[in-house]
């Protein structure tokens, strides 16, 4: 039996978009974090001087201009790749939640109704995107398997 890890939202909220994502990541984390993945868009969040007395192992995105200057038969490139692999397949777990919002719940147009109401609406669908996650789980344990 193939062993599948789970994930699920611990923190939904919603920002300004003008910010940029690299500059609220000290109030994403909460402080207990042994690993942190993120794209390339974060390229750089380690240097910065909030973040310095972190224990934290950042798995950042190499953006693809770092390796694709590389030959692509060399050792270097193809170890860079197996490891860029690796965090896009971590990666690809946390966007499952996402899916399941934008999918099973519709909410792939925003529609801008004041932050306080888009975050709640978020919240929401979040919290509902985990038990959709968890939902075979939870009716295996009910004695009672129903899709």
């Amino acid at each position: 039996m193939k062993s599948v890890a789970s994930v699920e939202v611990l923190l939904a909220g919603t920002r300004v978009g003008e910010l940029v994502s690299v500059t609220q990541v000290d109030k994403l984390l909460h402080g207990d974090e042994n690993v942190v993945c993120a794209d390339a868009g974060y390229t750089g969040v380690e240097k910065r001087s909030e973040h310095a007395d972190r224990e934290v192992i950042w798995q950042v995105a190499a953006r693809r201009s770092t390796y694709k200057k590389l030959d692509k038969r060399s050792a270097l490139y193809k170890a860079k790749r197996k490891i860029e692999k690796a965090k896009a397949q971590v990666r690809a777990k946390v966007e499952h939640p996402f899916q399941v919002v934008k999918r099973q719940f519709g909410y792939v147009k925003v529609r801008f109704r004041g932050l306080a109401k888009n975050t709640a609406q978020l919240v929401t669908l979040f919290a509902l995107s985990n038990l959709w996650m968890a939902r075979r789980h939870l009716l295996t344990t009910a004695g009672e398997v129903r899709l």
